[in-house]
């Protein structure tokens, strides 16, 4: 009985071992593991890009009339009115910085007054001190036009030195004296050397000068 018992325990066992080979059974049962359910894999795929909102265009507004106002007035209601680009410069052709605004005041401005422009459109304000009269036009920057020497003389000497190219050799004299040339932009060029139209090949350049309330001898 007992050899008959292991017989058919060995039976099973190997019946076991085939059906696991197949399915997944239990070698004490005999009875088939159900297949573990798929699981689903997460998806990589990136999320859809949002477009970035495109910028608004700026608005548009009528530039204020800005001339006889004092430069800082002038920039506060250009301010004010949603200008912000802003900048100035000597209308009497002296290079000057408007180093304190509340002491200039406004001869012109790019932007004919009454003219709808964009916001971010750039003021420019040319300006003279207070005390000073504002030329009928903006004086122009004298330039070496064609390589040759403008004709400086009335000019600042720093705006002269500007019309220059920049590793030139400049010596500039007190035409009445022997006072130093210190701001170059409160001195006039008086003579220079060499002569207008002349062509500049590097070589030296001369002036004489007076302060701009003094006349030249």
């Amino acid at each position: 009985m007992g050899d008959i018992l292991n017989t058919r325990t060995l039976a099973a066992a190997l019946a076991c071992l085939a059906a696991t080979a197949l399915v997944g059974c239990d070698p004490a049962t005999t009875n088939p593991k159900p297949a573990a359910p798929a699981t689903a894999e997460p998806s990589t795929a990136a999320p859809a890009a949002t477009p970035s909102e495109e910028e608004k265009p700026a608005e548009s507004k009528a530039v204020p009339n800005f001339v006889g106002m004092g430069l800082q007035s002038a920039q506060d209601k250009a301010q004010a009115e949603g200008f912000y680009l802003l900048k100035s410069h000597d209308s009497a052709g002296r290079d000057r910085l408007q180093a304190l605004d509340r002491n200039w005041k406004v001869c012109s401005q790019n932007i004919k007054a009454g003219k709808a422009v964009p916001t971010d459109t750039e003021l420019d304000f040319g300006a003279v001190k207070l005390e000073e009269a504002c030329p009928t036009s903006d004086a122009k920057t004298p330039e070496a036009a064609g390589g040759k020497m403008p004709s400086l003389t009335g000019k600042s000497v720093k705006a002269a030195r500007g019309a220059l190219d920049s590793g030139t050799s400049i010596t500039t004299t007190d035409a009445t004296g022997d006072r130093m040339v210190l701001l170059e932009s409160n001195w006039q060029v008086c003579t220079q050397s060499p002569s207008p139209g002349t062509a500049l090949n590097g070589q030296p350049v001369e002036f004489t000068a007076v302060k701009f309330e003094e006349s030249c001898p």
